[in-house]
């Protein structure tokens, strides 16, 4: 269950994330609400994976998810640049986050 709860918060921190680009630096009332609202679901439910998963597994996790769903969004949603070598990072951290995964002892 950790490992779901682990998946949900990085999800929500690409949520925040993308939220956070649409803020305009947080000028823009709507998009800053639902920032703040991902960012406070995202710790939380960190917070609870981390109560039976390993912080540097959970961390790491959490912020890899972010980080290649970030760059899928931007991609994807804004017309971000995709390149060989974008993907090649992306797929690198995708790989570390196995590597996380298989090499945790708990949950």
């Amino acid at each position: 269950m950790a490992w779901a709860i682990l998946v949900v918060a990085g999800l929500l921190e690409v949520v925040w994330a993308y939220f956070m680009k649409q803020s305009h630096g947080f000028t823009r009332l709507s998009p800053t609400i639902f920032t703040f609202l991902a960012m406070f679901a995202s710790f939380g439910l960190l917070a609870v994976a981390m109560k039976s998963l390993p912080l540097s597994t959970s961390y790491t996790v959490w912020t890899g998810i972010g980080a290649v769903g970030a760059f899928l969004v931007g991609v994807t949603m804004l017309g971000e640049q995709l390149t060989p070598l974008r993907v090649l990072a992306a797929a690198m951290i995708v790989a570390g986050l196995a590597l996380m995964k298989l090499t945790s002892t708990e949950a």
